[in-house]
């Protein structure tokens, strides 16, 4: 169920403020890997958007699927994914820590995933490991909407 039908030439949906040529479809094609744990995070987010369930799986360390199958990642409901906001990130070593929420509209309703996640490097590559989910905390009435409109939060996703 793979959805690589984007330009290359648009805004990477893992919002980086690059080209997705320039960012994650590197990644996806499998031409490069993900030097840091922000950029396999990153592009796993947009993994997500573009509905690559095999890049997910690839990517997501196999001591920790517990079972997780692309079957089961195409499974619906389906989230329209709007945005990736990243707080923090770092490396120790071979491992790393990343901390983000990802936004998504389901149902008519504004959510995010917030979470820290854990990533392990092996062989020369990053995985994803697991993640410990937090409470999504929600923009001000006044900040710009996490759809990345421009508008302000109250006159877009959150009015």
């Amino acid at each position: 169920m793979t959805n690589l039908n984007i330009n290359p030439q648009t805004p990477c949906p893992c919002c980086s403020d690059l080209n997705y040529d320039q960012c994650c479809q590197s990644f996806h094609l499998k031409i490069k890997h993900a030097q840091t744990p922000e950029q396999l995070m990153r592009s796993r987010f947009c993994a997500f958007f573009l509905k690559d369930y095999a890049y997910l799986i690839e990517t997501h360390h196999n001591d920790f699927r517990q079972g997780l199958t692309e079957d089961l990642l195409a499974q619906e409901p389906f989230p329209q994914w709007l945005s990736l906001e990243v707080s923090k990130s770092s490396i120790d070593g071979d491992t790393g820590k990343v901390t983000f929420q990802a936004w998504y509209q389901l149902d008519g309703d504004i959510d995010a995933i917030h979470e820290s996640s854990d990533f392990i490097k092996q062989d020369g590559l990053w995985f994803y490991t697991q993640g410990e989910q937090k409470d999504a905390i929600y923009p001000k009435r006044n900040d710009k909407c996490v759809c990345r409109s421009g508008k302000k939060f109250k006159q877009c996703c959150g009015g």
